[in-house]
């Protein structure tokens, strides 16, 4: 039996890297993208997966990396102001396989339906965001919006992770997830970046999640623990 295949977009990452790891630990064949500069980050994995080296939206590497993969993990990151995110996920949903699992993560709770509740913590935090942003130009918190609302248009099988604060540390297992920011089972907004990765991998070959956008937060945190109780 054919093993699958798992592109990562933003391999070379914190987040990338576990997936990395989780996908291996799963047996999956690896395809990694990455800026070239960051290349030497995947260096213990380099005889274990292929490396397609280059900016995660330029629509060429994505062409080969994707190509033949049955599964796509992407990071969608708000750097710069050249709409980074969104060429990088338009990328992913035109020249990925049409059956191909698509997982984006995108580290701000961007809304699909209206109905998430924001804190006044995130609403200062998005405001924060934007003036550095303006200020800087090294963050677009618009162009993160426009990139999942592509996905979310998209007839692909995608997923859209949303994901909390997050920390280092051992893994806590699989996250939980809700569909709308300010429930109360998230109230905690704290998630290990190793589970962040496993909820991504497993989403893969999770159809309950196809066509969701969850927010994810740590399963042992207090809210999450309440909840279960």
């Amino acid at each position: 039996m054919r093993s699958k295949t798992v592109c990562i977009v933003g391999a070379s990452g914190k987040l990338g890297r576990y997936m990395v790891q989780q996908c291996l630990d799963r047996g999956y064949v690896v395809h990694g993208v990455c800026r070239p500069k960051s290349v030497v980050k995947l260096e213990p994995f380099k005889d274990r997966i292929s490396i397609f080296a280059g900016a995660t939206n330029d629509r060429e590497v994505i062409q080969r990396a994707v190509a033949g993969c049955d599964g796509v993990l992407t990071v969608l990151v708000p750097w710069g102001r050249q709409h980074y995110a969104t060429g990088t996920a338009q990328a992913v949903l035109d020249l990925a396989r049409p059956d191909a699992r698509l997982i984006f993560s995108c580290g701000w709770h961007i809304t699909r339906d209206g109905l998430d509740k924001f804190s006044n913590l995130l609403q200062w935090q998005e405001r924060f965001a934007r003036w550095i942003g303006a200020a800087t130009r090294i963050i677009d918190i618009d162009d993160q919006i426009e990139a999942c609302q592509r996905i979310f248009n998209s007839d692909a099988r995608w997923t859209v992770v949303r994901g909390s604060d997050l920390e280092e540390g051992e893994s806590q297992g699989l996250p939980v997830w809700s569909r709308h920011v300010g429930d109360p089972i998230l109230e905690s907004n704290r998630t290990r970046r190793i589970d962040y990765a496993l909820f991504m991998v497993a989403a893969l070959e999770n159809e309950d999640l196809v066509h969701e956008a969850p927010a994810i937060v740590g399963r042992q945190t207090p809210s999450a623990r309440a909840h279960a109780a």
